[in-house]
């Protein structure tokens, strides 16, 4: 029970990588707090944030929903309070909500560039900014931005995206340097291959046998959130490298398809037939 009597805070938790983090860090005592925007079951997306929380109470864990649009300042700071009065502390924020459109840079719609600036940077930005006074007060927080490396052969296709993707990895590189003698610190996480999600499904991003399952990213996060704040310092990990780290070398029951090992994303994201434009 390597988290017992912390708390985690997840932003994107109704379903895929945010709900199977949740049940994760759950397993192993942790206190969890999800937020996202789908209480009632939406026609188009499966699952909902009581989903998420039934999941973790089934695995022993204790859990509160708390409906916010990470886009906006207020709801945030309410979600934080509710955290903390709840729970009396918040020791990892997991910046996991995400919006995700790709297209070659003249069919970028401006709502489209709002929308996933708004989700991504914005929302990894004002998240991180109501938690981190909690974790000063507390000495100690790890704050997870999900999201990449630098790759800029990545660009092509997806410029924007990987500029509000970016935004956050900077935000974590930021975050970690300004708090190193708070007992804070930050990292990013992104997977090597593709994960199946609502996203991935709902964009017809490439077929099954493409895609690993959310675990392999909660798997990582556990062990990320594992080392001590206070002697880590940022890095943009890779979900393969934290499992590598901890000793995890077998991958293969992470596959959607048992009997394909998906290529890496990093192949996948600059070949022009495979992203799809949403």
């Amino acid at each position: 029970m390597r988290f017992a009597d912390r708390v985690a805070l997840i932003t994107g938790a109704s379903r895929g990588i945010g709900a199977a983090i949740a049940v994760t860090l759950a397993k192993e005592g942790c206190r969890i707090v999800v937020a996202g925007k789908t209480m009632e079951p939406h026609p188009k997306l499966k699952g909902t944030l009581l989903d998420t929380v039934k999941m973790v109470e089934d695995v022993g864990g204790e859990c509160l929903a708390v409906q916010c649009d990470v886009r906006f300042e207020d709801q945030v700071q309410a979600m934080v309070d509710a955290a903390v009065e709840r729970f009396g502390r918040i020791d990892f924020l997991l910046n996991n909500a995400g919006a995700i459109f790709w297209a070659p840079l003249e069919h970028w719609p401006l709502k489209k560039f709002d929308l996933v600036m708004g989700v991504n940077v914005r929302a990894a930005f004002l998240c991180s900014k109501a938690v981190i006074p909690v974790m000063k007060e507390q000495g100690f927080g790890h704050i997870v931005m999900m999201s990449p490396p630098e790759k800029p052969e990545a660009a092509v296709g997806k410029g924007p995206y990987l500029v509000s993707k970016l935004g956050m990895t900077m935000l974590g590189r930021a975050i970690d340097g300004e708090n190193v003698d708070d007992g804070i610190c930050a990292s990013a996480l992104w997977p090597i291959a593709a994960i199946k999600t609502a996203a991935t499904e709902n964009l017809s991003m490439g077929d099954l046998s493409q895609w690993r399952t959310p675990q392999i990213l909660a798997d990582a996060t556990a062990e990320l959130l594992a080392k001590d704040p206070k002697t880590t310092r940022f890095r943009a990990w890779l979900d393969e490298d934290v499992l590598k780290e901890s000793g995890i070398t077998d991958f293969a029951p992470y596959r959607c398809d048992p009997n394909v090992e998906p290529p890496p994303l990093s192949i996948a994201l600059v070949d022009p037939s495979w992203p799809m434009e949403g």
